[in-house]
């Protein structure tokens, strides 16, 4: 079987997106690229996260050729694909319909600091274009918008985070919808005060040695 051990995180990580509420029923998608054989393990399309199998995931080249399965892959493979040849820092993706980071999505409005955990994506998170799913117009929104940032919110639609590995992903998707729920009670309440860029400079830098040695898998 190609890619064993990242067709088990898909799974592992697939049920972790239900049981933490950051998507529903087959809502979202997520990867894992092995850079070594240029393939990635990737959730197929329409399955159910609770009945999914290390032989249902869907291993493909970064083309979009698929080398080994018997399902479809994700209809929103493109931005996957896209993002990883964008960004060689990057091996792994998850896209979540999570309700809040989705409401400001669904505003149209970008995620500011207003928590020092944004800092799971960088200063902010952006918020790429809406087009419709599994366009080649939202791969290109998604690459265009990201930059340097971990995350995306995506107009109209979700949020996609990347990490070195699927545990730092799915890490930033379950922060920054704390951090998104934060924002919006703030927002009914009143103006929200944003962290400076300065003291999210700091918060980042800490970041980067938080944790334990070797970080998750």
């Amino acid at each position: 079987m190609l890619l064993k051990r990242e067709r088990e995180l898909i799974v592992e990580y697939g049920l972790k997106l239900l049981e933490s509420g950051l998507t529903t029923g087959t809502g979202g998608n997520l990867s894992v690229l092995n850079r070594e054989h240029g393939l990635l393990a990737i959730s197929p399309s329409g399955l159910d996260y609770r009945l999914s199998k290390p032989e249902d995931i869907v291993v493909m080249d970064l083309d979009g050729n698929i080398k080994e399965s018997a399902r479809k892959p994700s209809s929103e493979y493109g931005f996957h694909t896209a993002l990883y040849k964008t960004r060689t820092d990057v091996n792994a993706v998850v896209h979540t319909h999570s309700v809040y980071a989705t409401t400001v999505a669904c505003l149209n409005m970008e995620l500011p600091a207003v928590h020092y955990l944004v800092g799971f994506a960088g200063k902010k998170v952006p918020l790429a274009p809406y087009a419709t799913f599994g366009s080649q117009e939202l791969a290109d929104n998604v690459t265009d918008t990201i930059g340097n940032y971990n995350a995306v919110l995506l107009a109209n639609h979700g949020l996609i985070t990347v990490g070195r590995q699927i545990g730092n992903a799915f890490d930033a998707a379950e922060e920054l919808e704390l951090v998104a729920r934060i924002y919006i009670q703030a927002l009914s309440v009143g103006k929200p005060v944003i962290v400076p860029d300065d003291e999210m400079d700091k918060v980042i830098d800490k970041f980067s040695t938080y944790g334990q040695a070797g970080g998750k898998s």
